[in-house]
């Protein structure tokens, strides 16, 4: 795919995967249109994106608000003339178990991850119709292996799949690209951001992020699979492996994971 010119939205792009997005398919010709929640971070994204040569522009946007999600799609069009390619990107992690959980936390969570995607995907949708254009959904291995003290998080990201794969089928005749992005763990400040059982955020991540694949990794590996026209992309080795032996011997993935997850700082197994 040549991205010249084309126009592509990214959500939650204010810093991690989404920024590194954006930098890079704006390097490669795109013109961008990112969202995020805090005005501060979006016009520092900007301006980084400006010191590149990237044209771009933006928008503050809640992902789980339909409102601002219709709005979003409309100030593109204004701007930019049409929609090429949307990025679902914006998301947010959270670390409790269920029994200590607010189902308010439950919500926050779906209504970000899985919700937001959804509003995202309509509201953009026929103008990416229109220009045989592509959908990216950035979900997680999570969306095909659950985690402990992750349930909220697991489901919406079983959701978007499940989604994407439905959508995909619906879209396969009309020339659209629908490509899902399942990161493993990547450095970012997802978790530092993460949720709490009370809906606090956790504010210092449990694992050590130097050890993980780098955001402007995975943005790379995501416009190398859309040229590509990959279906599904699966990132790190742990990634990968974590789905292929969910897949064949999901018992022993079950202790795997707990002992796995029962090691990390602050684990609330312990």
């Amino acid at each position: 795919m040549d991205l010249k010119d084309k126009v592509v939205i990214i959500t939650g792009a204010t810093s991690g995967i989404g920024a590194a997005c954006a930098k890079i398919f704006g390097k490669a010709g795109a013109r961008i249109w990112i969202t995020g929640r805090s005005q501060v971070k979006l016009d520092e994204t900007l301006l980084m994106l400006q010191k590149e040569g990237i044209k771009c522009a933006g928008g503050i946007c809640d992902a789980a608000d339909p409102v601002q999600n219709e709005k979003m799609a409309e100030d593109v069009r204004e701007k930019f003339g049409s929609i090429d390619i949307l990025i679902n990107n914006a998301g947010v992690s959270m670390r409790a178990l269920f029994s200590d959980l607010d189902l308010k936390v439950f919500h926050r969570v779906m209504d970000i991850n899985f919700w937001g995607t959804v509003y995202a995907t309509k509201y953009c949708m026929n103008d990416i119709v229109k220009n045989k254009g592509a959908i990216i959904g950035v979900s997680s291995i999570n969306g095909f292996r659950g985690t402990p003290a992750r349930t909220a998080y697991t489901a919406s990201k079983f959701a978007m799949n499940g989604f994407f794969e439905s959508l995909r089928t619906e879209l396969m005749k009309l020339g659209v690209h629908v490509l899902v992005v399942c990161p493993g763990f990547t450095a970012s400040n997802i978790r530092n951001n993460a949720l709490l059982g009370d809906g606090s955020t956790q504010k210092e991540s449990p694992r050590d992020e130097d050890k993980m694949m780098t955001s402007e990794e995975v943005a790379a590996a995501i416009l190398k699979a859309l040229r590509r026209r990959k279906r599904d992309l699966v990132l790190t080795r742990e990634g990968k492996l974590a789905s292929f032996l969910n897949k064949w011997v999901p018992g022993l993935m079950d202790q795997v994971v707990y002992n796995h997850m029962a090691k990390e700082k602050d684990s609330p197994f312990k």
